[in-house]
């Protein structure tokens, strides 16, 4: 997926901006008709959270009232 993202960012980077702005548009309209409120998981998303939880069940975690918020 990586490699199809990096080809696709390229291609745009090469076209001038007037056109890169229509790519743009373009692409946050399928975005949009896809999910319209942005709650649909990618597998970047599935995987990140994946990786989170298996991260908390080995304790890897910082809890809560060890954070300094000042």
């Amino acid at each position: 997926m990586k490699d199809r993202t990096n080809q696709i960012t390229e291609m745009v980077d090469m076209l001038p901006e007037q056109e890169q702005d229509l790519a743009y548009e373009l692409t946050k309209r399928i975005v949009l008709a896809w999910d319209p409120d942005y709650t649909e998981l990618t597998p970047t998303d599935i995987a990140d959270i994946e990786q989170a939880r298996a991260e908390y069940a080995r304790g890897e975690y910082v809890n809560h009232n060890d954070i300094n918020w000042d």
